[in-house]
């Protein structure tokens, strides 16, 4: 054969190699745009809920400073005191959607505080047949945090494990550090357990709930992963035993 047949022979191969290549582009870009108006979609219904909030909050911001005048409030500070710690919270919830989209400001955090922070916010306002233990593995452990955006995160993975505890039960969090470059939070819960496929959890709209969009867990998935550059996952899970997730931070 000459030099040119046996060229040809090849051709058909460039060809499909050429076309292949041309539908892995076409499929890339597809899904790219896909990812890109959905969350274009995320961080337009974040802002505007943000935006919605606004009005009634400035309102009950100044409800309680009149009920504060009251004179039947006099030696029931306590009261006050919790509904100033949930006005505080629906601020931080506002701002936590007006940042989504944008990006946050991280700050070098103590990891066992921002954990106590969160707890003794839920402690209260979840059943009392839920105990509550904080462990760290080592003193003094930093990472860089935005911590609203972060508890909004362990407060998401906690109020799932309260769920699959039916509201009875223990929640164990271990703070500790995994190497010179990792330190992670562990959220244990004693529940019912994930079945199936561990990574679905992260899913948006996958949900074991009646009620509910499946969003809580991938809004985490993302604030931890495009936000702090670390990573959250389903550590280890068992029925009727209970669930470990377990978020990496960088140092």
């Amino acid at each position: 054969n000459s030099d040119v047949i046996n060229k040809l022979k090849y051709y058909p191969l460039a060809l499909i190699l050429i076309i292949l290549l041309f539908i892995s582009l076409i499929y890339f870009y597809y899904k790219s745009s896909k990812i890109a108006t959905l969350n274009m979609l995320w961080t337009g219904m974040a802002k505007e809920t943000a935006h919605q909030l606004g009005t009634p909050l400035s309102s009950l911001m100044a409800w309680l400073e009149y009920i504060k005048t009251l004179p039947e409030m006099e030696g029931r500070e306590d009261i006050t005191i919790e509904l100033e710690k949930d006005v505080e919270r629906l601020e931080m919830i506002t701002a936590r959607f007006s940042s989504i989209g944008s990006l946050p400001v991280l700050k070098r955090q103590d990891l066992t505080m921002a954990m106590q922070e969160c707890i003794d916010y839920l402690k209260p306002r979840v059943s009392s047949k839920v105990h509550f233990e904080l462990h760290q593995d080592k003193a003094d452990l930093e990472a860089q945090l935005n911590k609203p955006l972060f508890i909004w995160v362990v407060e998401n993975i906690v109020k799932n494990g309260i769920d699959a505890m039916s509201g009875i039960g223990e929640i164990k969090i271990t703070v500790g550090q995994d190497s010179s470059q990792e330190v992670f939070v562990d959220i244990a819960d004693n529940g019912k357990g994930i079945k199936g496929n561990l990574r679905e959890v992260f899913r948006p709209g996958f949900t074991t709930k009646k009620r509910g969009w499946g969003l809580g867990l991938a809004l985490a998935k993302r604030i931890i992963e495009n936000y702090h550059q670390g990573r959250v996952f389903v550590k280890s899970s068992q029925a009727d035993v209970g669930t470990v997730f377990r978020i990496n931070l960088p140092v």
